[in-house]
């Protein structure tokens, strides 16, 4: 089952995977818009839940196999969703086993630094799911469609050359690289936004009041630089979707399907992972065997020795009725059914 559920699953998110050394143009390869055809808007909200548990399941498996950890990347233009895409994404995990980090400008110590290093000192621990709501690839986003942040970076005259963004690329596949030969997965997700979409959705924050809070007059202004930023997405989607970490455009004009989009992309990285419960040793289930013993000694005068043993017995034993009922229902049909052919024939 978990394996044709995989299968499924890396089926539909294929068209969304940047293949590595492919040259993007973003307006013409992922459409913002696009729909599946094999899903609607009514049975998104049962599939997403799927999803979640799933995501769930596997999170408990990566905590106690405590070998990988796992990165989720999300980058997007303001309004895309990043919120309410981890909000709905992470419903139903555990939080102790997931850390959710947001980059905003760097600060005055963090610029002393090299720019990634206020990243590495967030990622998430082994057996963990770490999430950068917009992330290092800020370097190369935001950094090159405003220059003027560059120079507030203090680098060294050499290392703002024309070559800079190559250069950043390289380090960022080469660092990416590096996690994963150290047992952690990077899942970058980017949530593609139309232009006409965006607009809608800062005209509802001025509209709601309950949305106002959202509201910042920077986002509008920096729409007058989209083509930049399309520009530098495509560059970035070209130069860093790799086979050890790819990129997946995520269409962000639907919320409900990239929601549904970023729980599966994140399912199949679990998968790939296929994270295990560790295996007791005989000398731990002869540990766990001589403790039983000893608490069920401890019970007081009237209460069962081991009260989730007997639910469980319970819970067995109607599960087995149940059966039973089925089967003897399966047989009176067939029964009747051949009474019914033969007095047909």
């Amino acid at each position: 089952m978990a394996d044709e559920r995989a299968k499924r699953i890396a089926e539909r998110i294929a068209p969304l995977r940047v293949t590595p050394g492919s040259r993007v143009v973003l307006a013409k390869d992922f459409d913002p818009g696009y729909k599946a055809d094999f899903v609607t808007k009514k049975d998104a909200v049962e599939l997403l839940q799927q999803g979640v548990e799933v995501l769930s399941e596997y999170q408990e498996r990566l905590a106690a196999q405590d070998t990988w950890g796992v990165l989720v990347v999300l980058q997007a233009l303001d309004a895309a969703g990043k919120d309410g895409t981890i909000r709905h994404v992470t419903s139903g995990i555990n939080p102790q086993g997931v850390s959710v980090h947001s980059f905003k400008v760097p600060s005055s110590e963090e610029l002393d630094h090299d720019y990634l290093w206020r990243f590495a000192k967030n990622l998430p621990r082994r057996g963990e799911i770490g999430i950068f709501n917009r992330s290092y690839y800020e370097e190369v986003l935001v950094v090159r469609v405003h220059p003027e942040n560059l120079t507030r970076q203090r680098l060294p005259k050499a290392a703002r050359g024309r070559d800079v963004w190559k250069r950043r690329y390289r380090d960022i596949n080469d660092w990416e690289r590096y996690l994963g030969d150290n047992g952690f997965k990077i899942v970058k997700l980017f949530l593609n936004l139309s232009k006409e979409e965006q607009r809608t959705r800062f005209l509802r924050r001025i509209d709601l009041p309950d949305h106002n809070w959202k509201f910042s007059a920077a986002d509008v202004h920096e729409r007058g630089s989209w083509d930049a930023y399309q520009k530098a997405f495509s560059g970035m989607l070209s130069a860093t979707s790799t086979e050890w970490a790819p990129w997946y455009v995520i269409p962000a004009d639907h919320k409900w399907f990239a929601r549904l989009c970023a729980a599966a992309v994140l399912a199949n990285a679990l998968f790939e992972i296929d994270p295990r419960f560790p295996k007791v040793t005989d000398e731990a289930r002869k540990a766990l065997r001589d403790t039983k013993v000893e608490l069920e000694a401890e019970a007081p005068k009237g209460a069962a020795s081991d009260p989730f043993a007997d639910e469980g017995a319970r819970t067995d034993k109607k599960a087995r009725k149940k059966a039973a009922r089925g089967a003897r229902k399966a047989t009176k049909r067939t029964n009747e059914a051949a009474a019914t052919e033969a007095d047909d024939g």
